[in-house]
């Protein structure tokens, strides 16, 4: 029987284990972490015949015929275990990489991106549901991919498209992952303490659409707009339909129009934000691309409501909305949700601090916000930048639940319309995930709203 070994657990390496295990593999797992979310994995698997180690790190020198190694999204390529593995010649590939393995037989379609991917994949996904298509999101939304694939391993549900929002660190550890069509949306610096140079990070990201037999591309992306000789095939969007780069698809007054076909108003879509028409348009090009019906998606586009956790509205208090948006991770992702929202605005920032660029988002602070609420393990990091440009206007709140507090004892004296929580970092130094951080956020405002 053919042995595999998994290391990391959440969600991703949870589901692989199980779909090894119904597959035939005789499985193992580790991880080095040891907190009560991962005991309770662990006492699930074991009642599964899946051993599981807690507290150690993998070490491929004391494995006997190890066939396969599957790593977890969060577990970083390089690591030496990880290397004395491959030069062992044990095959090691990552979660989505076994998911594909078991889902190629449907065509996939790939959405990756610094920003902009979580929305572009839950907008795909309700298109292609309206068009009637069996196509669920997986990856970085919704399900691990490998629940997706144990699923269909189980049910056998006719499966007409698999919707992936797939990371860097997802590609990095994918051998043959080759979608039907493949997005991306924006590139940014972004986990560079793990991909260590820019342009380690933008070869990861190009080597999904590489793979892809369609690629679109967001012309509104400087970076991107910067690479276009080096994609000659690829279909490009742009909402000021850039002449020099000739889009596919482009808005032309309150249409989107794809292929020079008008195909839905702009105005339809009810999120907020020149970046969610950019998000709007990569989704119905890829939707006409794969041959959707133009009314399927005019019809879907009306009835999506948005993102959990991404420019959120949450509810009206005293004429002050409260917003969600943890899912604002990095520089970039703040300064498009600040940029997005009504103004005056307070803003709820901080967490786990994160390498990147943060003059943009500093300046649509000085811009928009009236006040500033800083909160986690980066608060007196943000503080000292906020000084270095002139800004005075903030308060170390230190915790979400002060904070929440304090805007709205200071909505009234700065005649607020928006408390934005949109963090410009991780969650770790308090959270679990972004998701738990929002949902904190939300329960919070739930109180009063």
């Amino acid at each position: 029987m053919s042995k595999a070994h998994v290391i990391g657990l959440g969600k991703s390496g949870f589901a692989a284990a199980q779909l090894l295990k119904y597959k035939g593999w005789t499985v193992t797992v580790s991880d080095c972490g040891q907190n009560e979310a991962l005991r309770q994995q662990q006492q699930q698997l074991d009642e599964r015949d899946i051993p599981v180690r807690l507290g150690e790190a993998f070490d491929p020198e004391t494995v006997k015929s190890l066939d396969l190694l599957v790593v977890s999204p969060g577990v970083p390529w390089d690591l030496p275990n990880l290397q004395r593995a491959r030069e062992l010649g044990i095959e090691t590939i990552g979660e989505m990489e076994l998911a594909w393995r078991h889902l190629q037989h449907a065509p996939w379609l790939g959405i990756t991106g610094t920003n902009g991917k979580t929305t572009t994949t839950a907008l795909t996904e309700a298109i292609f549901k309206a068009a009637g298509c069996h196509a669920p999101a997986c990856g970085n939304i919704g399900n691990a991919a490998c629940e997706l694939a144990l699923a269909q391993a189980q049910e056998n549900t006719p499966l007409n498209w698999v919707i992936a929002e797939v990371s860097s660190y997802q590609i990095e550890s994918s051998k043959t992952l080759s979608p039907r069509i493949g997005i991306w949306t924006t590139f940014t610096p972004d986990h560079l303490s793990r991909h260590k140079t820019i342009e380690n990070y933008y070869d990861i990201k190009a080597k999904l659409l590489a793979a892809s037999e369609f690629q679109v591309f967001n012309g509104d992306d400087p970076y991107l707009r910067n690479t276009a000789t080096q994609w000659p095939n690829a279909y490009w969007t742009s909402t000021t339909n850039d002449a020099a780069l000739k889009p596919f698809a482009y808005i032309e007054g309150d249409s989107v129009v794809v292929d020079g076909e008008p195909v839905v108003a702009v105005s339809a879509l009810q999120m907020p934000g020149s970046h969610n028409r950019q998000n709007l348009l990569m989704s119905v090009a890829a939707a006409r691309l794969a041959g959707l019906d133009a009314d399927a998606i005019a019809e879907a586009i009306a009835k999506f409501p948005g993102v959990p956790h991404r420019l959120e509205v949450l509810g009206c208090w005293n004429g002050v909305q409260f917003i969600n948006d943890s899912k604002a991770t990095n520089y970039d992702a703040a300064e498009v949700g600040l940029a997005s929202v009504a103004t005056p605005v307070i803003l709820i920032a901080g967490g786990e601090p994160k390498a990147g660029e943060a003059r943009a988002w500093l300046k649509t602070i000085r811009e928009k916000a009236a006040f500033v609420l800083l909160i986690g393990e980066a608060a007196s990091l943000f503080a000292e930048k906020l000084e270095q440009v002139g800004y005075s206007n903030y308060e170390i709140a230190e915790t979400m639940e002060r904070a929440v507090v304090r805007s709205r004892e200071m909505a009234p004296k700065y005649n607020t319309k928006t408390v934005l929580l949109s963090p410009a970092c991780a969650s770790f130094d308090q959270y679990p995930n972004f998701e738990a951080r929002g949902d904190r956020f939300r329960q919070l405002c739930r109180e009063f709203l």
